[in-house]
């Protein structure tokens, strides 16, 4: 049987001149033999006691091609072991450096959601593409690794190309959900995949394929639904989108590589809480969570990135049956399975630096965005020492290298000198009228007593609330920055905000309107439009624990109602990452609509608020829940099929102008309690991120402070004190502090309103984790629990402590806080832990708590009462490790 290859494989033979030279100094042998080179796949087998339930096949669409499978042999067999793993491993760009590219030639890198290129966050598409040359000609350079494979570059473009200034923010998935409109996914795809073409990244760290069951989840927006069938619509076609149509343009052109997230069971965790445990059989795993894969595999994606939960009490990083014999075996995936940011660490016998279990379960690429150096030594010597086969890196590496030339890698060059490489496709008007398209489609109409809605442009119209002219909170997490809270209107400089998008209209149908944040007008209008909602948040930031909308605070409620008691009708604009229970609010408005989180282009909420000027109707609603509006504030999980069914709105609602629909008054009796800050007997202080009502404070040497909720700051001076994230357990879960001048300087957690010293009386040990990655000055000072004079629980020198410590590694410590025969602390407290020092140091700190007792621990490092410190032990070394590169 011959075999005609594709378009793509016509232009392999061209590529061996570059290949001659790619893996090694030795030339590939001319000829290329013709033939199916056999599947290096390691089934692997199932795991104990687990159900085996059969999984479709769903790769039918993209054959093996003979050519490309020998070609890949020859590749593989010049490979030396480091070349290999170094293809395996992906670096962070926070902490790699062209140099380090150069030295190790890595097969990928990534942005995190908090990084730009240089750390210029407002960087623009022409910085970006800078970068990525800069990179793709050190991957290139053979001088010190002898490799000149080029690296691609990844990045999570969740909502369009989400973390480059000035990009078209498309809705958030919960948003297209409703708008029930595959077609449209498609053309957003297409529109992604060119606005990241413009930057030079080949890669797109999406879509994401959850099916949501508990909406407490913080990741609730990023699923189409809790229906698998709209997931499964909608993921081949986003797919397809991205990185183009089998048999036709399929990564061709601007395609890019996609990846559908998380594999698998990411929506379904216990209680929605991010990266916790998906308790369902296999059945269950497959018919719902599954969905989307069937038909994102059957598009040709080429990526699956692993889930950071467990599934029955093990974790997916590590799980061989899911990954090996499931994704890759039975359903036929030949593409790479990519891990998360540092999910490795979350299987068992594993670390920051190595982790033989992940790679042996299935995992090709993982992602190791600080610690790439010692990840590398570490996996090439449990090769060496056979706990890792030979065979599965070679798989690995092949799955890889696979993708890498279906995309064309090898003929494409550098990425400024590539066809699709196209400035004018970066945030075009005709992805700004497709995401105006996008917003109009998804908005969910909940409410419109007394058909309030359309509105008449030429009325005075009063927008209130503050999610009105505010970008940031209509684009929430994943736009520009990871948790979106950094960020103002600056910060998207082709967007458009609901206010604006109605004051444009109505202008220009000579009505009158007026922004008016807290409701205060000056001149009555003749409707309120108050646009309010969560504010910005991503993962785990936010998981919540109860449904009641601001509970505990009810602002925008007072706002509501202040403005119904003066007789102005209300239509209410809720900006949501999920369906909450906001029984309170639907009954101070006339009107409701669910707006999710539409993204940069606000005009397109004016486009169905308002009728034109001539008053006829321009867009009517469209958009029908894809996620079960609560009832109560208790339906946390609340999907339909369930066998008790019973929400406010059900899955498929959403009313038209056409509707004549009366809503009643809700009951408004809110269960919900206050969980209490201080659990299993301890407070946290930043434990993954910092608790409610602290902040970090980096204060110069002149007193002046700078007050800190994001991941990064600098003293006022710009120069004593700076901080960022780093990594230990989750992404972004530690701070790195550095003192960089000859001043003193402090940098402490502080409380934004001052504290009752009685609050935190059974405190008895401060705990965390710490990692010197400088040598610490003789004058490194700790002080914990501390009131405006500086008066404090216990303040101690860590200077002996931390130099015995081994540079680059995290050791945990525990500081007695009961020695002192002082009375206790009375006055309010300003800090809850402070460190102080000058010169150049830099210290790294996660989980902060304050703890009513030890830790039963030999590893723990214990600072006692006693001048003599005691209970010091050093960390575990690994068997490779040196500080992060800087």
């Amino acid at each position: 049987m011959r075999l005609t290859p594709s378009p793509r494989l016509s232009l392999y033979s061209a590529s061996l001149l570059l290949l001659a030279a790619t893996v090694s100094t030795t030339a590939l042998a001319a000829d290329l033999q013709a033939g199916l080179a056999a599947s290096s796949v390691n089934t692997g087998t199932s795991a104990a006691g687990l159900p085996k339930v059969a999984w479709p096949y769903v790769n039918t669409g993209l054959p093996r091609d003979p050519q490309l499978e020998h070609l890949l042999d020859q590749i593989l067999a010049r490979m030396t072991l480091g070349q290999k793993v170094a293809q395996m491993i992906q670096p962070e760009i926070g902490y790699l450096s062209v140099a380090q590219m150069r030295k190790y030639g890595f097969g990928s890198y990534l942005n995190g959601g908090n990084t730009a290129p240089y750390g210029k966050k407002r960087a623009p598409v022409s910085v970006w593409l800078k970068y990525a040359d800069e990179m793709y000609e050190a991957s290139v350079d053979a001088s010190l690794d002898g490799s000149r494979i080029p690296a691609i570059w990844g990045t999570d473009a969740m909502h369009g190309h989400s973390n480059v200034f000035g990009a078209t923010l498309f809705p958030h998935n919960i948003g297209l959900g409703a708008a029930r409109d595959p077609e449209l996914i498609h053309r957003i795809g297409v529109a992604t995949a060119k606005e990241v073409a413009a930057t030079g990244i080949e890669w797109s760290f999406a879509p994401t394929v959850a099916v949501v069951r508990d909406d407490r989840w913080g990741r609730t927006y990023e699923s189409y639904s809790e229906d698998p069938a709209i997931v499964q619509a909608y993921a081949g076609q986003m797919v397809a989108g991205l990185q183009g149509t089998l048999a036709r343009d399929f990564l061709q052109g601007a395609g890019r590589i996609a990846t559908a997230k998380h594999f698998v069971g990411d929506g379904g965790t216990a209680k929605g809480v991010d990266r916790g445990d998906t308790l369902i059989d296999e059945q269950g795993l497959r018919d719902i969570h599954a969905a989307g894969y069937k038909t994102a595999i059957a598009a040709g994606v080429q990526s699956v990135m692993v889930s950071f939960n467990s599934w029955n009490g093990k974790r997916l990083h590590g799980h061989q049956y899911l990954l090996t014999d499931v994704l890759k075996t039975q359903m036929g995936f030949d593409g790479f399975v990519v891990s998360d940011w540092n999910g490795h660490t979350f299987v068992e016998g594993c670390d920051l630096t190595q982790c033989a279990g992940a790679i042996n379960a299935g995992v090709d690429v993982l992602m190791v965005p600080e610690h790439f150096e010692a990840f590398y030594h570490n996996t090439i010597r449990q090769v060496e020492q056979g706990l890792i086969p030979q065979s599965r890196i070679d798989d690995a590496v092949r799955r890889f290298l696979r993708a890498k030339i279906r995309w064309g890698l090898l003929q494409r060059d550098k990425p400024s000198s590539r066809a699709e490489s196209k400035p004018n496709d970066f945030n075009s008007e005709a992805h700004k009228a497709l995401a105006r398209e996008a917003v109009r489609k998804s908005l969910v109409l909940l409410k419109n007593n007394q058909q309030l809605l359309p509105l008449s442009p030429k009325s005075r119209i009063l927008v209130a609330g503050d999610g009105a002219e505010n970008i940031a909170k209509q684009a929430g997490g994943w736009s520009v920055s990871w948790q979106g809270t950094d960020n103002s209107n600056d910060d998207f400089p082709n967007a458009t905000s609901v206010y604006q998008g109605i004051r444009q209209q109505v202008e220009a149908a000579g009505g009158k309107v007026e922004l008016a944040v807290d409701g205060d007008y000056r001149h009555k209008p003749d409707v309120a439009v108050v646009v309010i909602g969560e504010s910005p948040y991503a993962e785990w930031f936010g998981d919540i624990q109860q449904l009641e909308y601001q509970h505990g605070d009810k602002r925008d409620l007072v706002l509501l109602r202040k403005l119904k008691q003066q007789g102005i009708p209300v239509v209410t604009v809720f900006l949501s990452g999920r369906p909450l229970w906001v029984n309170p609010e639907l009954n101070a408005s006339d009107a409701f609509v669910a707006a999710w989180l539409p993204g940069s282009e606000g005009q397109g909420v004016a486009d169905v608020l308002l009728r034109d000027a001539k008053g006829q109707v321009q867009s009517d609603f469209h958009g029908k829940l894809s996620f079960s509006w609560p009832r109560t504030d208790q339906q946390f999980v609340l999907n339909q099929g369930d066998t008790v069914y019973d929400p406010l709105f059900a899955y498929g609602y959403g009313l038209t102008y056409a509707d004549h629909s009366e809503l009643a008054l809700l009951p408004e009796q809110s269960s919900a309690v206050t969980t209490a800050t201080n659990t299993g007997g301890q407070i946290p202080l930043f434990l993954r991120n910092l608790a409610p009502g602290l902040a970090f404070a980096l204060t110069d040497s002149s007193g002046s402070a700078v007050t800190v909720t994001t991941p990064f700051g600098v003293s006022n001076d710009g120069k004593s004190l700076a901080m960022q994230s780093v990594n230990l357990s989750y992404q972004e879960d530690a701070r790195q502090l550095r003192w960089d001048a000859a001043q003193s300087a402090k940098a402490s957690l502080r409380f934004r309103k001052s504290a009752a010293a009685k609050d935190y009386a059974t405190a008895k040990v401060l705990r965390l984790n710490m990692r010197l990655d400088q040598q610490v000055p003789a004058n490194l000072q700790l002080a914990v629990l501390c009131d405006a004079a500086g008066v404090c629980q216990r303040q101690l020198s860590l200077s002996e402590t931390l130099a015995r410590f081994s540079p680059g590694l995290w050791q945990q410590v525990e500081v007695a806080l009961d020695c002192a025969a002082k009375p206790a602390l009375t006055q309010p407290l300003q800090d809850a832990v402070v460190f102080s020092a000058s010169g150049r140091l830099s210290l790294a700190v996660a989980d902060v708590v304050l703890a009513e007792g030890s830790q039963a621990d030999d590893k723990v490092v214990r600072l006692g009462c006693a001048p003599a410190q005691v209970g010091l032990k050093p960390a575990a070394l690994k068997s490779w490790s040196r500080p992060p590169a800087r």
